[in-house]
């Protein structure tokens, strides 16, 4: 609600209508725009691609990477006030996490063999 009893429509909210804190997607796609833009185009040139496709490449990843975070953290996410999550599905994410960065290091990891 706003000032004047009004219902707040601005904030974000996951698939149960819950309002949730937009500031984890936010930072997440600021990032991946960030080093998909200034590393992508490099390392498409570097594997030989023009510098086009090296752009629509790094662009179209940008925006795999926002989607899933739209869903991670946006539709999934739980309400402000639902409290802290159990151990175990943090641990997994995590692992996940670290699974899909030692990938995406090998990747770019291969242009300089």
């Amino acid at each position: 609600m706003d000032q004047r009893g009004r219902r707040d429509d601005r904030r974000l909210r996951n698939r149960r209508g819950d309002p949730i804190d937009p500031v984890p997607f936010v930072v997440c796609v600021g990032l991946a725009f960030m080093f998909a833009m200034s590393v992508g185009p490099l390392y498409g040139l570097a594997y030989g691609l023009s510098l086009a496709w090296s752009i629509a490449l790094s662009a179209l990843g940008f925006c795999a990477v926002a989607l899933v975070a739209y869903r991670q953290l946006v539709r999934s996410a739980p309400p402000v006030d639902a409290g802290p999550l159990p151990v175990e599905p943090r641990f997994a994410r995590l692992a996940y996490a670290g699974i899909g960065l030692g990938i995406v290091l090998v990747g770019l990891s291969l242009p300089l063999l």
